[in-house]
């Protein structure tokens, strides 16, 4: 199964289990507002909508969906989450970081299911994972937390390996590259590679950045995982190895981790919601 349709049918499970949530009235046909933190067409959409189905749910018959695209604008999400609250929608799913900040801010009460958040406690979306609280559930990518996985995979392929860059997006382009770089940061300094973090606001800064890589003499680099919500970040590989720096990222289609060679991504976690007990293979 490809990951999208993983996203998709983890996210109607986490959004079906609860049926309360969706505070369904007799005669009434339940309201599911989809925020997605890019532009149209979205492979999410068809992920989800096959997720429905899966359970017996099919748009226009038994459910209702709404689709609003952010096209990875800031304040197009604000509008949109608000627009979604004023329609009165019964839960918001909200695809990716973006998304998911900007319907928290727009509401406390309906209830919001992140598919998927990266670093959602550290992000302050979530209290714990066990125990999100308030209106927040959803799916939580492990990406910002296996820092010191992608180093040693970059130490499998380079044995003297000292010293890696990080690229990765200003926190007002992409608040998903501050917990991203943090861990980079701690797992580095564990394993006593000296880490060069290459922070960029826009394709100008890109040039820059490779010349501070070079100048640092860095050995590889690692490529912001939240990049495919970052267009800042979407443009690189090719002057990442015009500088001989072999980087680990994640195919904006495939989905799967990259450095030289493909691997396959780490799991994503489910969060239980507040009132569930946790899972114990969490």
């Amino acid at each position: 199964m490809r990951r999208r349709d993983v996203i998709g049918v983890l996210a109607t499970c986490l959004l079906v289990a609860p049926r309360r949530a969706l505070a369904q009235q007799s005669g009434k046909m339940p309201h599911i507002g989809v925020l997605v933190s890019a532009s149209p067409p979205h492979p999410f959409a068809d992920a989800f909508r096959r997720g429905l189905q899966s359970f017996g749910y099919t748009e226009g018959q038994n459910i209702r969906i709404e689709f609003l695209y952010t096209e990875e604008r800031a304040d197009r999400a604000a509008q949109l989450a608000a627009e979604l609250v004023r329609t009165g929608v019964d839960i918001i799913v909200a695809h990716f970081t973006p998304a998911i900040r900007a319907a928290i801010g727009a509401t406390r009460t309906i209830p919001i299911v992140m598919a998927p958040a990266g670093a959602p406690v550290q992000m302050g979306f979530i209290a714990s994972l066990a125990h999100p609280g308030g209106n927040v559930t959803g799916l939580s990518g492990i990406d910002a937390e296996i820092g010191g996985k992608r180093l040693q995979l970059l130490k499998q392929l380079i044995p003297d390996l000292n010293c890696v860059a990080v690229l990765s997006a200003t926190p007002a382009t992409n608040p998903y590259g501050r917990p991203f770089v943090e861990d980079l940061q701690a797992a580095a300094a564990r394993a006593g590679i000296r880490l060069v973090p290459a922070i960029v606001g826009g394709v100008n800064d890109f040039e820059s950045a490779f010349a501070t890589m070079a100048k640092e003499r860095a050995q590889a680099v690692i490529r912001s995982a939240d990049s495919r919500t970052c267009p800042v970040i979407a443009r690189p590989l090719s002057r990442a190895h015009s500088c001989r720096c072999p980087p680990t990222t994640r195919s904006c289609t495939s989905g799967r981790r990259t450095t030289s060679t493909r691997s396959s991504r780490g799991p994503g976690r489910r969060i239980c919601p507040s009132s569930s007990r946790p899972s114990s293979r969490q």
